[in-house]
Parts: structure tokens; sequence; C-alpha cells
């Protein structure tokens, strides 16, 4: 037994070196099949650039997300699909570039192709934008004048050339006209940073719809290092002419302080510039540089002032009006009695305005003023200044 048993083991040895160096081990080959659990990889391991959607609102989201990321070439895998790919990707290319807000403003052409996979489509969308990255990310959503006004606000504040910002709420009556206004009443709003009304270019992405982007081009009369330089000047002088009644003084009191003390540092020109810089550094300005630089005054002084642009004798012309705690009074700089009036005072003496767009000025806690027979205002009437 153990004889045989030694016999076969040495025949199993032999056949096996027999058979490895006859170029036959093919014979003994199985073929085999490794069998793994798929796992999906995320985004970010399989690639960077692919997204995921199940339903056209998810393909919009997805093409929209690339336009604010400024991403020219993005895949999304859209998985379930249910209809036309090619049709459902053309319509969702066209509405994110021609009908969103942010798309019709960014983007110049939406491009795409797709590959049917497995078990999804495979969709690259090739952007060709007109925007940079930092002017898309600037981009900011407002509601309501206020908050438009205060867009505005800042573009002029800081002399910058282009704001763009988006409306989610834009009633038809805020056209491009009606952007301008509010730029010029933000120009007006802030007497330092008003130093040369600039043009104002308005465009509205897209051209119809409740959401739109308002993209506003401001050029002005000088360059930005030269606005910023003059505001300090303007700056100073209306500090240190403000400087000695800030505090201790009633408000009426104060308001007349400030009204001769611009008088005496400024001249009314009528052919003079129409600044606060040019009265309140060059010493001299019509009624709009006037006005401007008194409400300057006041806002360094902490009193409630606004210009108001109007017509005196049919000609253009500005003024404040004051509001104080008896109530709002009109105060016109360029005139020696142009001092706390009543709307009635200023009708008598030849002067027209939107009253609606500014606060009704009441009766005056002086005596009522009347326009002399060359119809200026008799300064009986008008409480003079007083410095403590």
């Amino acid at each position: 037994m153990r004889t045989w048993a030694i016999k076969g083991r040495l025949a199993a040895l032999v056949l096996a070196a027999l058979t490895g160096l006859s170029g036959c081990s093919a014979m003994l080959e199985r073929e085999y099949q490794s069998v793994e659990p798929h796992v999906r990889l995320s985004v970010a391991e399989d690639d960077s650039n692919a997204v995921w959607a199940e339903n056209y609102s998810e393909l919009q989201g997805a093409i929209l997300a690339q336009v604010k990321a400024c991403q020219e070439v993005g895949v999304i895998r859209l998985r379930n699909w249910k209809g036309d790919v090619e049709d459902q990707l053309t319509r969702a290319c066209d509405e994110v570039s021609h009908s969103d807000p942010l798309g019709a403003y960014a983007v110049d052409r939406i491009q795409h192709s797709f590959t049917r996979m497995v078990s999804y489509y495979e969709a690259t969308i090739t952007i060709d934008f007109r925007r940079s990255a930092e002017q898309i990310a600037a981009v900011t959503t407002v509601t309501g004048s206020g908050a438009i006004r205060a867009e505005l606000l800042d573009a002029l504040d800081g002399f910058v050339s282009e704001t763009a910002f988006q409306i989610n709420y834009f009633d038809q009556t805020q056209d491009a006209d009606y952007i301008r206004g509010l730029i010029r009443e933000a120009y007006y709003d802030q007497p330092a940073s008003a130093l040369g009304m600039p043009e104002a270019q308005v465009n509205l992405y897209p051209d119809t719809g409740s959401r739109r982007v308002v993209e506003v081009l401001l050029t002005y009369p000088e360059d930005a290092k030269t606005l910023q330089s003059k505001r300090v000047q303007l700056e100073d002088a209306a500090t240190d002419l403000t400087e000695p009644y800030r505090t201790g003084l009633a408000e009426s009191t104060q308001a007349s302080a400030l009204f001769t003390a611009l008088r005496t540092a400024a001249v009314f020109d009528e052919a003079g510039g129409s600044t606060a810089y040019h009265a309140l550094v060059r010493g001299s300005a019509d009624s709009e540089g006037m006005a401007l630089a008194y409400k300057e005054l006041c806002d360094l002084s902490g009193l409630s002032c606004q210009v108001v642009e109007g017509q005196r004798d049919g000609r253009p012309w500005f003024w404040t009006i004051l509001t104080l705690e008896d109530g709002s009074r009109h105060v016109d700089p360029s005139r020696e009695d142009g001092f706390l009036l009543t709307d009635e005072q200023f009708l008598q003496a030849g002067y027209t305005w939107d009253q609606s767009d500014y606060p009704a000025c009441g009766l005056s806690s002086a005596p009522a003023a009347s326009p002399s027979e060359n119809g200026e205002i008799s300064q009986m009437s008008i409480a003079k200044p007083e410095f403590i």
C-alpha cells in the first residue's frame, strides 16, 4: 500500500511537469468572474463638473447654477428622464439665456450635446459669457424702491462706473426712465458725492417680465480720483463750518446759524457752479450748488433736509425743505430772505414745484411773509439767524 501511494504521487508530479513543458496549460485553465457590489461615485469623486437632474425644473436649475458660477463647461446627468431629451435641453438652454434675468444679463450663448449612457443621459453644457465672474457675483437682489435707491446711493458714493442688481418684483412702471429718476434723487441725497450729475445708461435684462436685472452705466464729468479729492476738500470745509453749531442749540437756532454761515462763506451766482464744492470750497455757486451745500451742512448737524428741484419765475431752480419739530419749511439759501417759509409764501414769491413729491410746509411760527413790490419776500417775516 505504501509503495503504491508513493508511486502515485511520483506519477502526479511527472504529469504536472510534462504538462507545463508541453504548452497545453490551456486545457487546465478555467474562466472566472469577480462580482463586487456597484457603488455610484459622488459628484466630487466622479466628475467635479457633473450634477444630477431628474426633471425639467432641476435641469434649468443646474444650468442656472453653472451661469452663477461663471463656469464655461459643465456636465449634467439626466437620470430617470422622461420626454424628448434634445427638445428639453434646447428649451432649457434658451429659457436660461433669454428669459432668466441673470442669464439674459450674463450669457451670450448656450450650447449643448448629450450622450446616452447605460442608465442615464450625460449632457454637456457650454456657455459663452459676456460678463466676467466678478460682474456676475456682484449682482445683488433688491426689493422695493428704497432698496433700489440704496444700491444707487452706494454706486454714486463710490463714483463707480457700473452697477447691476436684480429686481424680483418688477413693476411695469419701473422702466429705464424710472431708474434714471431714482438716480437723480440719489444724487441730490448725497451732497458730498454730488460733484456733477453723471450721464446714466440704464439697461434691463430681459426686456419684459416681473423679474429683471437692471444694469446702470455711469459716466462722470471727471475721473474718480479727482472726484474723491474734491469730496475730501468739501467735507473738510463743511466740517469746519458746522463745528461751532453742532451741540447746545435748538434745531431752529441751529438751522438759522447754518443758513447764515453758508451765506457768509459763499456768494450766490446764477452763472456759478452747481455743486456744494463750488459753494463751500470755491466760494460761489448757483441755486443748485447753494441748496446742496445747505443740505450738506444740515446732514452733518443731524437736521432733516432735502433738496427740492422746481422753478422760480419759470426758470429751473433749487432750494431745500427743512423739517424741524414744528413741521417742514422751505429754505432757499440763494437769497437772504429765503429762510423758513411756507408753501403759500413760496408760491406767492413765484416758486413752483411738484407738491406731491415733497412734504407740505405749513404755517410759519413767525408772522406771515408777503412778497414786496419787486417780488422779494419781506424780511420782516423771517426768523433771523441767531448765534450762541
